[in-house]
């Protein structure tokens, strides 16, 4: 007798539920996103996963996780819930650009701050940081993106770019896949850190374009994921905030 091969759709469906609630829990733990943010990814058949508006990001477990349209409308999950108010970030961010899988939205307060002077803009001074060679663009409207003709104006502004700021509001950075949205995460906001704290000893010296070729052609973008994504889910395990029943999928 021959078994049933598992349902490979289900399965992926599960592997990002967990990767969403456990990268979210991380950057919470890391001091990324607070009481508000979110995290999504794509599913096939034009949907994306995200939490709902209500649910603690500290908290935030595989099952809380609704299934959303590319209009940012509910067609799965608990009917009483609702969407993040800025699902259309996500939404049209995948409608505008296939080959981005994952999508995260915070509000790092030192990041921000990059909006808020001027003369001195956000731009790659360490070596992770070459993921923002083209360009971190700024988003000038600072309200919520609670609309798809908001979240039109948002995924235009970003255009081919991996991460954008939005004025005196946050961030969004986009990638591949959930775990190197996570590292990228990490990395924008270290680099925005060594920035502030360059640019108050006296110039900032950016990386030079010959700098950052030379890094590109030793660095291997799936070894650093993984090493990262490791170190980061077993911190999370110590700390008590990622379940054993996730450690399949993590």
């Amino acid at each position: 007798m021959t078994l049933a091969a598992p349902d490979q759709h289900a399965e992926a469906e599960a592997r990002l539920r967990a990767e969403i609630a456990g990268c979210t829990r991380l950057l919470n733990m890391e001091g990324l996103m607070g009481y508000s943010g979110h995290v999504s990814a794509r599913l096939p058949g034009d949907r994306l996963l995200i939490q709902d508006f209500d649910q603690s990001r500290a908290a935030l477990a595989p099952g809380d996780l609704l299934v959303c349209d590319l209009n940012g409308r509910l067609v799965a999950g608990a009917t009483h819930l609702r969407p993040v108010a800025e699902v259309h970030i996500h939404s049209e961010i995948y409608k505008a650009r296939p080959d981005v899988n994952a999508v995260a939205h915070f509000h790092h307060d030192l990041t921000t701050t990059f909006t808020l002077v001027e003369g001195l803009s956000l731009v790659p001074v360490k070596n992770h940081a070459v993921r923002w060679r083209s360009g971190i663009p700024l988003h000038a409207d600072p309200s919520h993106v609670d609309t798809p003709e908001l979240g039109r104006g948002l995924a235009a502004t970003l255009g081919p770019h991996h991460a954008l700021l939005i004025r005196a509001h946050g961030q969004v950075v986009v990638a591949e896949d959930v775990r190197s949205l996570f590292v990228d995460c990490i990395h924008l906001v270290e680099n925005a850190v060594s920035l502030y704290q360059a640019a108050a000893l006296g110039r900032v010296l950016p990386l030079t374009e010959r700098e950052m070729d030379d890094f590109l052609r030793a660095f291997k973008r799936d070894k650093h994921v993984a090493k990262l994504w490791t170190y980061y889910v077993g911190r999370g395990r110590e700390a008590g905030l990622l379940p054993e029943a996730w450690d399949r999928h993590l």
